[in-house]
């Protein structure tokens, strides 16, 4: 196919260049047809030396360019083409990947059974989704693309799938603060949660929202983790409250919600979510929030337009009645079925987290595997909070604080990335915003 006319095409440059160049032969040879067939003869009558697979040794020096399987891979590798990519993965060598490694899939960022480990891979005419999300991170390396020339009116008549999220560009959403500022002209925040136990999850949304630029964030607890809070965040304003009725009073003062870190799933749990869902605040719906919204406890599953959902990809499955291996499957159409069923915005968190406002899909591939700790979570429903809060927009809250978030993650990682923790994340983020 394309993929490896392109590779007989590579092969015939280095071949003028000096460069010393084998082309190894995967399958069938006389199937191949169209320019692919015309590379080929080209590359041969210039001299290019063949071999097949079969009767080739794929050693660790030099360079390996994967031109073995491109986009148009519609099922898992098969026959032939796994001995090649164990082979290609197994040489020690510098691995080129052409256009996507083979065996992912350009869609989904999922592994069709077996996929090459390229330290670089050259895309061409668009960046594929699936270069960026799920298991692509394990076998892309560094990613490099290049239009080939093609006219922008081209670019003009195909309507973009998603969009690829820039922080610098997020960034410019927060307008620079007048000399004349006050609290008041950045909103209050109300973190909701903090069950027995759990307390430093709410903590941790409240602290991440302050330092993200809220004018005022309180928390409504247990009566027992007050004084915990208060030592930790001062600025923090938390109330003990017993139950739903006592939240009127902070829901009445707040113009965003925050609800689920730490939240549980108790009875206590269940009043106050039901409360937050009457009161038709601007929403920001984490963690036990989101099982109790997956079960109806609490707040009746259906669409609304002024909330955010952060489920990670466990939470996702219970909200969709499907399994956490059917969502990663294929992310872009969970995050667009969480966004269809439940209205507002949806954030499907993970290796290149997805947003999904009406009609469209933001991608962000910031963030790195040291993320894997207690309380990411929390911390980035305390970022979008914050800039809901601000004023934002919800579909742009979400996608400035997804970014933010992984962005500071990366930042801290330089450090190193085992013993990462979410509150490592704030102090960057607080710089990143500047």
């Amino acid at each position: 196919g394309n993929n490896g006319g392109d590779g007989f095409v590579m092969a015939d440059l280095a071949h003028k260049k000096g460069i010393p160049v084998t082309v190894v032969q995967v399958g069938n040879a006389d199937k191949i047809g169209g320019d692919a067939l015309l590379a080929r003869q080209q590359a041969l009558a210039n001299g290019v030396s063949f071999e097949a697979f079969e009767q080739a040794h794929l050693s660790g020096d030099g360079v390996i360019v994967d031109a073995l399987l491109g986009t148009g891979l519609g099922g898992e590798v098969r026959g032939t083409y796994v001995d090649a990519i164990a082979a290609i993965n197994a040489s020690g060598a510098g691995v080129l990947a052409v256009d996507i490694p083979s065996g992912l899939c350009s869609d989904t960022g999922r592994v069709l059974g077996t996929a090459v480990r390229a330290d670089l891979t050259v895309t061409f005419i668009g960046l594929k989704r699936g270069l960026f999300t799920l298991d692509a991170a394990d076998h892309t390396g560094a990613v490099y693309f290049t239009d080939l020339a093609v006219p922008e009116e081209v670019y003009r008549q195909v309507a973009c799938d998603s969009y690829r999220l820039e922080l610098e560009v997020q960034l410019e959403r927060l307008a620079p603060r007048p000399a004349n500022a006050h609290k008041g002209l950045y909103g209050t925040v109300l973190v909701v949660g903090g069950d027995y136990g759990m307390a430093g999850a709410a903590a941790l949304a409240a602290e991440a929202a302050l330092r993200c630029g809220a004018g005022l964030v309180r928390v409504a607890t247990r009566p027992e983790h007050v004084a915990a809070l208060v030592a930790r965040t001062p600025e923090a304003m938390p109330l003990g409250v017993g139950s739903g009725q006592e939240l009127a009073t902070l829901l009445d003062a707040a113009d965003v919600l925050v609800v689920g870190p730490g939240l549980g799933q108790s009875a206590w749990s269940e009043q106050l979510l039901q409360a937050a869902a009457a009161s038709g605040k601007p929403m920001v719906l984490d963690a036990d929030g989101l099982n109790l919204l997956a079960t109806g406890r609490g707040i009746a599953p259906g669409p609304r337009d002024n909330w955010v959902l952060t489920p990670h990809p466990g939470e996702a499955a219970r909200l969709l009645a499907s399994t956490t291996a059917e969502v990663q499957v294929d992310r872009f159409a969970a995050v667009s079925a969480l966004q269809q069923s439940y209205g507002g915005v949806a954030v499907l968190k993970g290796n290149g987290s997805l947003i999904a406002g009406d009609c469209q899909v933001l991608l962000s591939d910031y963030g790195n595997p040291g993320m894997a700790s207690g309380g990411m979570g929390d911390v980035l429903s305390g970022v979008i909070g914050s800039l809901l809060a601000q004023q934002l927009p919800a579909l742009d809250a979400a996608a400035l604080g997804v970014c933010l978030h992984g962005a500071a993650a990366d930042l801290a990682a330089e450090e190193g990335q085992r013993g990462l923790l979410a509150s490592d994340l704030i102090p960057r983020m607080r710089t990143l915003l500047g």
